[in-house]
């Protein structure tokens, strides 16, 4: 049970546990796509061969979806079930994982190389969503 700032209490059972889940099997959901593994596993197997066994090994976890408890294990288990077994599978979770996506953009967004792409909020204003597939695509 939580308490919240309003001092209603709230149980939560076992949605706590499913809710990661859904990551693994989107069917749950009524999703038809392929859970994380599954995409993580697709995708290096679509980049050139040589480079495979280099991918398998550099999974970093990022966002703050990876911090459920045993997110890291699961990704392991789940993508060593599904890759060659002479391959080594490591997954990266770093601790300040929940940032590395704002850090990431923040990184890209301050490259010269960028600056062409940055939308102002008149621009956005002026133009709507549309404005992004315009300036990025």
């Amino acid at each position: 049970s939580y308490e919240l700032p309003d001092g209603q209490i709230v149980t939560i059972g076992n949605e706590r546990f499913r809710c990661p889940e859904a990551l693994f099997t989107p069917s749950m959901l009524g999703m038809e796509c392929a859970g994380l593994h599954e995409t993580v596993y697709t995708s290096i197997m679509k980049c050139d061969v040589d480079i495979r066994k280099e991918l398998y090994a550099n999974n970093v976890l990022s966002g703050g979806t990876t911090m459920y408890p045993g997110i890291s294990d699961r990704m392991q288990k789940q993508i060593t079930e599904l890759a060659p077994a002479s391959i080594k599978i490591k997954i990266i979770a770093p601790p300040e994982r929940k940032y590395s996506v704002w850090i990431g953009g923040s990184i890209l967004a301050s490259l010269s190389t960028f600056q062409q792409l940055w939308i102002s909020k008149d621009e956005y204003d002026d133009s709507g969503p549309g404005i992004v597939h315009r300036k990025c695509f």
